[in-house]
């Protein structure tokens, strides 16, 4: 799923010509399936069909690009729900339009999913699996007692905590514009990409975390609550049961607004 080699599997369905079927992994297949869905749901907050906008911002391989960057805003929205067709029996999709399909915001969630997976097939039954900020406990610790995990404090030099939950048979993940963003005229603007306009998320929040039974939905709900903002994500995520973390840049500090378990 990686969009670096041009020899991923992703990266072959997205050079290949429109109509042609593409054999793929069920990996692939699996993600690209739970990506349409959630795309579906969250009517587009979350889109896997941003892949030229993110290498013209420079988040991919290469530095930003200013003629890409007019082109990717420029160019007409396709959605990926609109431009591709999966045929899961047969392990193969196709594109029925040109797309740039892009899974940095699920991907590392379905990696924990995976690896709590292959901890689970070899008998383990108390453990902690992560990549980077998603992370999905299995059972408890040993000791009966939930697994405590903080919540990084954006900007914070030392990744200093502003927040512990505990996790008991679940996932949490976090999207925030504190790790990678670029600078525009004093304005920081996340690596998140904001479908609707082929360019990077100009009023996101900090960081947005959520807690949810798979580690993969929880990355992408992360990513799709930053494109829809606090207001709307908020709305968003106390309408269909999901907890949520909000946190906002109010100042030279934070505010924090949460539904489900992180409710005060």
């Amino acid at each position: 799923m990686s969009t670096w080699p041009d020899a991923s599997d992703l990266m072959r369905l997205n050079a290949a010509p429109v109509g042609d079927w593409v054999n793929l992994p069920h990996h692939l297949i699996h993600v690209l399936k739970t990506g349409l869905a959630l795309s579906e749901a969250t009517q587009g907050a979350f889109e896997m069909n941003v892949g030229s906008a993110v290498r013209a911002w420079g988040f991919g391989e290469g530095d930003i690009d200013l003629t890409a960057i007019r082109a990717a805003s420029s160019a007409s929205r396709i959605c990926a729900t609109d431009g591709l067709t999966l045929d899961e029996d047969n392990l193969r999709a196709k594109k029925t339009a040109p797309l740039a399909l892009d899974h940095s915001g699920i991907a590392k969630g379905y990696g924990v999913d995976r690896l709590a997976a292959i901890a689970g097939g070899f008998g383990i039954s108390h453990a902690l699996c992560a990549i980077d900020g998603e992370v999905r406990a299995v059972g408890t610790q040993a000791n009966g007692a939930p697994w405590a995990v903080a919540i990084e404090t954006p900007d914070a030099p030392d990744r200093a905590p502003l927040s512990v939950t505990t996790l008991e048979d679940c996932a949490i993940a976090t999207s925030g514009d504190y790790r990678h963003f670029v600078e525009v005229k004093g304005h920081r603007l996340s690596h998140t990409i904001d479908p609707r306009r082929g360019a990077p998320l100009v009023t996101a929040p900090a960081s947005v975390t959520v807690i949810l039974k798979s580690c993969e939905q929880a990355d992408a709900m992360a990513t799709a609550l930053m494109v829809m903002g606090q207001d709307a994500g908020l709305s968003f995520a106390r309408a269909n049961g999901i907890s949520a973390l909000f946190v906002m840049r109010e100042g030279q500090g934070f505010q924090s607004f949460g539904s489900g378990v992180f409710v005060a």
